[in-house]
């Protein structure tokens, strides 16, 4: 899942992962945020990542139109609304010396932290589609279940707090050996589920697999989106409880 869509010339890195740019010449010792992008002043205010449940906001995954994610996320926030977006931190030489550059790490996917009515409202928003022949946004359905009243459809497909955190710490770590996977890249099945303990994946849950010969954590958010640690020795986690 190679993303091939580049960051807009302005866009700065501090609007999506909640950090700033980073033009180092070399891999930084990673941190994790502790800020869910936002345009209010919650987010320069220091908002947890641990979000606490307010007034029914639930975590939406829209579909954005192809090479527009800068356009989603400036739309979105223009709209008084939370989202977030993912990136990855690849690792590139240019004139010998080595870079990271920041990336979307999802390009067609942008993650929405609203009320059901304000998700209804920002999708039927008539400016989304103005002088475009495209919707910018969309739905993604959740395809494993379906409406009450409508047996023939199915709902919006929304992501747990807890599930949310876990993806947001991952995808907050500087390190360009973090990936996208399918479960093609897996070479065996998802084994016990764990906690990470130490270094700078530490705290991070997920499951064991082996991808490219290394022992990993794989993040599974929804069904088909995998997200991949780099590798996690085996003295490094512990068994994970979920209940």
């Amino acid at each position: 899942m190679e993303d091939t869509t580049n960051l807009s010339p302005k866009a700065d890195a501090s609007l999506y992962n909640g950090q700033p740019t980073d033009t180092g010449l070399s891999c930084p010792g990673a941190g994790l945020t502790s800020r869910t992008p936002s345009t209010s002043d919650d987010v320069w205010n220091g908002v947890s990542v641990e979000n606490v449940p307010l007034r029914n906001k639930q975590w939406f995954v829209l579909r954005v139109s192809y090479g527009r994610i800068d356009k989603a996320k400036t739309f979105v926030e223009a709209k008084g609304l939370e989202c977030y977006v993912p990136l990855r931190y690849k690792e590139v030489r240019k004139q010998g010396k080595k870079r990271i550059i920041p990336k979307p790490l999802l390009p067609s996917l942008i993650f929405l932290h609203a009320t059901a009515e304000q998700a209804e409202t920002l999708l039927h928003d008539n400016k989304v589609m103005t002088y475009e022949s495209q919707a910018l946004l969309s739905y993604y359905f959740d395809h494993t279940i379906h409406l009450q009243n409508n047996p023939n459809r199915n709902p919006p497909l929304k992501i747990r707090d807890e599930a949310m955190n876990n993806f947001i710490r991952l995808t907050s770590i500087k390190n360009p050996h973090i990936i996208p996977v399918t479960s093609d890249n897996i070479q065996f099945k998802l084994g016990d589920m764990v906690v990470v303990t130490e270094g700078e994946f530490k705290g991070i849950r997920g499951r064991v697999a082996r991808i490219a010969g290394q022992q990993r954590v794989v993040v599974e958010l929804f069904d088909g989106c995998l997200m991949a640690t780099a590798y996690v020795p085996k003295e490094a986690m512990k068994l994970y409880n979920e209940n």
